[in-house]
């Protein structure tokens, strides 16, 4: 799983082949013991959480 992307202590991984679960392009966040998966179109959660402050940091 390429990392694309590390800041303010969040990690962003991108998986080629990913369609199964969400049908959907998408991106996966890991903060602390959270994870997330992030639609690339409108920023939504598709699957898991993350703490607000992170979430709004990945949205942006």
């Amino acid at each position: 799983m390429p990392t694309i992307s590390m800041f303010y202590g969040i990690l962003i991984t991108l998986l080629f082949e990913d369609d199964k679960r969400h049908h959907l392009p998408h991106f996966h966040v890991r903060y602390q013991g959270f994870k997330a998966s992030i639609a690339i179109k409108d920023g939504r959660v598709l699957a898991g959480n993350l703490p607000n402050k992170q979430l709004r940091l990945v949205q942006a």
